[in-house]
């Protein structure tokens, strides 16, 4: 599994969305349980702390990460809007299933193919 935007991969057949919103003529696969609310879409000035918190409480706290691993595969690229290196919630939700299931999720592309620091929020 790795994680990417849509403009670097969303024409990947392995590319699964995990956004509120999609591309005009999206038609690849979607995984709207890990999709931010659009009120905490809306808090986006929020710092990336207090985002990182409120999405692992409404969101990742309600899922099992087995079953979401499972559910979009090992090969699955999760992809959001923000461009690679900024922060983001396809990265928390790497590093969730990292934290959880011992798996590394890194961000596709990477110079050394690992995680970036974003993963720790």
């Amino acid at each position: 599994m790795e994680t990417s935007n849509f403009s670097e991969s969303g024409s990947d057949p392995r590319a699964v969305a995990i956004s509120r919103s999609l591309p005009r003529g999206w038609n690849g696969r979607v995984y709207e349980k890990l999709a931010p609310s659009w009120a905490l879409i809306r808090l986006a000035k929020l710092s990336e702390a207090e985002y990182a918190r409120r999405y692992n409480e409404e969101v990742l706290s309600k899922l099992d990460a087995g079953e979401v691993y499972g559910e979009l595969g090992k090969d699955a690229i999760l992809l959001c809007w923000e461009m690679p290196g900024t922060f983001c919630h396809r990265r928390l939700v790497a590093g969730w299933l990292e934290e959880e299931l011992g798996v590394v999720v890194p961000e596709r592309g990477s110079d050394d193919g690992t995680q970036t620091t974003l993963d720790r929020w």
